[in-house]
């Protein structure tokens, strides 16, 4: 699989986040064969939402689906996933997970690799100035994405 390719869905994804006013967070869910089931990006802005994560946008926009077909992709995603986008990951088997970026954030990799999880990290340097950008911006937003008490 071409995993700088499926990324890059991942990566529009983050820049229409950013464009519509929200996190450039991106993620796509990819069968092994290559079909795209389902491209998402963070919306909790958007949204209003509590868990609508890149992850998380996901996974809900590729609908239900049977466990053979999660057992069967890659989630891509822009940068380290936290631990509820972990969770949504280990709860459907999804057993590779290809990451833009985590040097802005380090996520809950090693809890995927724990638990049997490949973890690919492509040091992507366009995830990492989106992230540093929009983290330099918006300090809070980025805190309350993240759970953190705003230090403002």
């Amino acid at each position: 699989m071409d995993h700088h390719a499926h990324l890059e869905l991942a990566k529009q994804e983050a820049r229409l986040g950013r464009s519509e006013g929200g996190i450039p967070i991106g993620a796509a869910l990819v069968r092994d064969d290559g079909t795209v089931l389902g491209v998402g990006h963070n919306r909790r802005v958007q949204m209003g939402s509590a868990i609508r994560h890149g992850e998380t946008d996901a996974l809900e926009r590729a609908g239900r689906l049977p466990a053979t077909e999660y057992a069967r992709s890659t989630m891509y995603t822009t940068l380290s996933p936290c631990a509820m986008c972990t969770g949504a990951i280990l709860v459907y088997g999804i057993p590779r997970v290809v990451i833009g970026e985590h040097r802005t954030f380090m996520g809950e990799e090693e809890l995927l690799l724990a638990r049997g999880v490949e973890v690919i990290v492509l040091d992507d340097p366009e995830c990492v100035t989106m992230m540093e950008s929009f983290i330099a911006e918006e300090p809070s937003l980025w805190n309350e994405d993240i759970g953190e008490p705003d230090a403002g």
